[in-house]
């Protein structure tokens, strides 16, 4: 451990890394990966030694020769690599740590209390986590941190995981063996009153996952999942450089604002899981549902990743073996009234993430719309992508409609007409009630995209955002939406 140690060479063969691509990495593959996290520790940790005084430091050494094992599982921890990443590059800035100089000491001491554990077991499988909910450094992982768990709160997680562990050996043995293997501490995180349950990882704490309490086992288990798919990737970027542009923005199936490239691929690789997750239960109308919508997203982010041209060679072999798994799926069946609503839930997220996110000038709306008002052909405009204002999860209510909808729910409170129609499949009754939505208010945008959804075509489905914009501009609720949309496509 100390300053002149020897690391090892990290290699994963090119079978390996395609396995790992296609969500189906071996033991030994996950061990390379974790035996890279904890290399990269070290470094850190010899590079803060050079720059400072590290409290704790010499005791962990003193103690590695005694208990080499039981160290280098102390330094590989998580939270770890957050406090030396933090540590070292404020000092590289001119900066003085914000992360104390003493969490090695701390971790080292006897008398710090012995973090909390989860622990399952079923038909011989078994996972134990950490339940980080002291750790100073626990916010590390980009969400607020809960307080402390009371009894109870750590009863129901324990629970939770007991159910979720269950169902995850039962329906997907081999994913919850990586699981067990990868994932190492739970960081229970506030919830966020606009999302159904949110979670983060970082590059920097492998094997960590930040989330609130979620609402049941199941999606316990699939954010797990998720999480853990994004530990892996950030393991494979270390060794590997998958883009050569990470940061050009696009498209992502799974957020609201434009995403990186780097960030796409996280999702497609996370939702790779998932997708396998719901595949297993699709005899149930909404897991059905959630499998035939990300399949075909996980397809889409793939396919655009691989034409974007943002891509090294190692990521394109990556995206390209991930995509053969997902690929693989298609043949597999769902009924054909959810397969619609899958269908449309992705179009109505690209349609809403356009009028989002597209931004027509308004010196080009009011060319349109003088156009439109003499009668003129249109002239053709640009809607160029404008970067994202914030961080935002998908929030659409005609989701939610679906969703209560395949779980044989009432629908909820406040559900619009023309959403009912188009859940129930009327598109003609949906149609009229956009139309007139969009009459009363052109700011809506879910009327908008409800419009394209429901069968008007041209460039209400390729540029929702230019027709919207110049209906706003003409400020006249008489135009017809409709006849406005062929105006712009022909």
């Amino acid at each position: 451990m100390g300053p002149t140690a020897t690391l090892p060479v990290h290699r994963l063969s090119d079978p390996a890394f395609a396995a790992l691509a296609a969500g189906r990495p071996d033991a030994a593959t996950l061990d390379e990966l974790r035996r890279s996290q904890l290399s990269k520790h070290l470094l850190l940790l010899r590079e803060l030694v050079a720059a400072v005084p590290v409290p704790g430091y010499a005791e962990l050494v003193a103690a590695e020769r005694e208990d080499p094992a039981g160290v280098r599982a102390l330094l590989a921890r998580p939270l770890v690599g957050v406090w030396a990443t933090r540590c070292l590059s404020a000092l590289r800035a001119g900066r003085p740590p914000q992360a104390p100089l003493d969490y090695l000491a701390t971790l080292a001491a006897v008398t710090r209390p012995a973090a909390r554990q989860l622990t399952a077991t079923h038909d011989g499988r078994s996972i134990t986590v950490r339940i980080e909910d002291s750790d100073p450094l626990r916010a590390g992982l980009g969400l607020p941190p809960a307080p402390t768990l009371t009894t109870a709160e750590l009863d129901r997680w324990q629970q939770l995981l007991t159910d979720a562990w269950r169902r995850l050996v039962e329906q997907l043995r081999p994913d919850a063996e990586v699981l067990a293997t990868v994932l190492d501490c739970i960081v229970p995180v506030v919830p966020d009153p606009a999302a159904r349950g949110i979670s983060a990882t970082s590059v920097d704490a492998f094997g960590a996952v930040a989330m609130s309490e979620p609402a049941d086992a199941t999606a316990l288990a699939v954010g797990l999942l998720h999480e853990t798919q994004h530990s892996l990737l950030n393991a494979v970027q270390y060794l590997f450089d998958l883009h050569h542009q990470p940061d050009a923005l696009g498209y992502s199936p799974w957020r609201d604002d434009p995403r990186p490239a780097a960030g796409i691929l996280h999702g497609a690789y996370a939702y790779l899981t998932v997708t396998r997750f719901w595949r297993t239960r699709r005899a149930d109308p909404l897991a059905a549902f959630e499998f035939a919508r990300w399949r075909a997203a996980v397809l889409s982010a793939a396919d655009g990743l691989l034409a974007g041209g943002t891509l090294t060679a190692a990521g394109t072999r990556f995206v390209t073996a991930l995509r053969a798994e997902v690929r693989s799926w298609l043949a597999d069946e769902v009924p054909a009234a959810v397969a619609r609503l899958a269908t449309a839930a992705n179009s109505d997220h690209y349609l809403r993430w356009r009028l989002r996110n597209r931004h027509v000038q308004p010196r080009d709306a009011r060319l349109l719309a003088d156009a439109w008002t003499q009668g003129r052909p249109a002239p053709r405009v640009e809607s160029p992508l404008r970067p994202a204002p914030r961080r935002a999860l998908e929030a659409s209510g005609r989701l939610d409609l679906i969703h209560a909808t395949l779980r044989g729910e009432p629908a909820p409170a406040g559900a619009a007409d023309g959403d009912l129609a188009y859940v129930r499949g009327d598109a003609a009754a949906a149609l009229r009630a956009y139309r007139k939505r969009v009459g009363t208010d052109p700011g809506d945008d879910a009327a908008w995209t409800g419009l394209a959804l429901s069968g008007a075509g041209g460039a209400l489905r390729d540029t929702p955002e230019v027709v919207a914009a110049v209906h706003r501009t003409l400020g006249d609720p008489a135009v017809d939406p409709l006849a406005l949309a062929d105006w712009l496509s022909s």
